[in-house]
């Protein structure tokens, strides 16, 4: 879950070492990252090296039924074309099960505003980091590695490159009634560190990124903690200005969930987005959030389609898919003024 509200207690660990050195080199580091603001981003507008297009983000999903194969190959072919791309990953089926593996059982929560989503307990998020930014990271990149492109494995703790507030409390609906469930380790990402990508991308370098993200204690220490993969795939397209492609185990977004003929080909007016917002259940939901978050960040489009296509990336862009187009929130903004 990305919701919390109090800090854990203070230990004489390094990452709550608040000495003035450890302060103002953060207080530097900050200097290099993008908020995900929306008025920061319209200000600071990401630009790459020599004008070329702002990179792509692809997230590929971590369900089981998920193979990254083709992915990988796909964007190893667009890497070499000369396209700018960010990969950024998941992997909560690779998490539940190696909880299983422990004998820890996995806790989902769901919010009053009927969001489900995993509570991440301290246990947990020692697992957490382990397969996400530990084995799947490193299994992915070295993928890549052997596609011939030139990765670099990143977690959102790396050079800070996800970073925002920790919150150590959730709100949750259990038994119809609303309760505080304290324990959480996550956060909401509200700046990305766009100065590092842009350095990996102009040195040919294709960023690998895996939560967890750099959660910022009330007291100012910093702890990695839990986010959802393709908020933060949305967080990252927003702030470098890129088109957002989410690769997960279906076609698109069905208005009939149970029906693949039922896909919904595109959106492109609030109206079309609320029926989308409409159609999405379980896992979907959530996409669909990022979706909306990238596009208010400044992505100019977001695509939704089979990890498992051939040639998934290319596919969803060719249409393939579900495509949300900007358009959706400009008019809805239009509409509000």
């Amino acid at each position: 879950m990305t919701e919390h509200d109090s800090s854990p207690e203070r230990d004489s660990s390094p990452e709550h070492d608040n000495s003035p050195e450890r302060v103002a080199r953060r207080r530097k580091r900050s200097a290099h990252i993008q908020s995900t603001e929306p008025a920061a981003r319209a200000a600071n507008q990401y630009v790459t090296d020599g004008g070329r297009e702002p990179p792509l983000v692809v997230k590929i999903g971590g369900a089981s039924a998920v193979d990254p194969a083709g992915a990988v190959e796909d964007i190893a072919t667009l890497v070499d074309s000369g396209r700018d791309v960010i990969v950024v990953h998941g992997g909560s089926t690779a998490v539940d099960e190696t909880l299983d593996r422990l004998g820890i059982e996995p806790t989902y929560v769901e919010t009053p505003g009927g969001v489900t989503g995993r509570f991440t307990d301290e246990e947990t998020m020692e697992v957490f980091e382990m397969v996400m930014a530990g084995k799947l990271n490193t299994e992915l990149t070295t993928q890549f590695q052997n596609a011939g492109v030139d990765a670099v494995g990143l977690s959102g703790v790396d050079g800070g490159l996800l970073t925002g507030p920790r919150k150590s409390a959730v709100r949750v609906l259990e038994n119809g009634k609303k309760k505080i469930k304290r324990g959480d380790h996550s956060g909401k990402i509200t700046d990305v560190n766009t100065a590092l990508l842009d350095a990996l991308l102009a040195e040919g370098y294709t960023p690998v990124v895996s939560v967890p993200m750099l959660g910022e204690n009330s007291d100012g220490s910093v702890t990695p903690v839990n986010a959802d993969a393709d908020r933060s795939a949305a967080a990252v397209a927003g702030a470098v200005g890129g088109e957002l492609v989410l690769l997960t185990d279906v076609t698109g977004i069905y208005a009939d969930p149970d029906d693949p003929e039922t896909l919904i080909e595109s959106a492109t007016t609030p109206n079309e987005l609320q029926a989308v917002q409409e159609a999405a259940e379980g896992f979907m939901t959530k996409k669909v959030m990022a979706a909306t978050e990238a596009l208010d960040g400044g992505s100019p489009a977001v695509y939704v389609g089979s990890a498992n296509a051939e040639r998934p990336v290319t596919a969803v862009l060719d249409g393939r898919g579900t495509t949300i187009h900007r358009g959706v929130v400009d008019e809805s903004r239009e509409a509000d003024q």
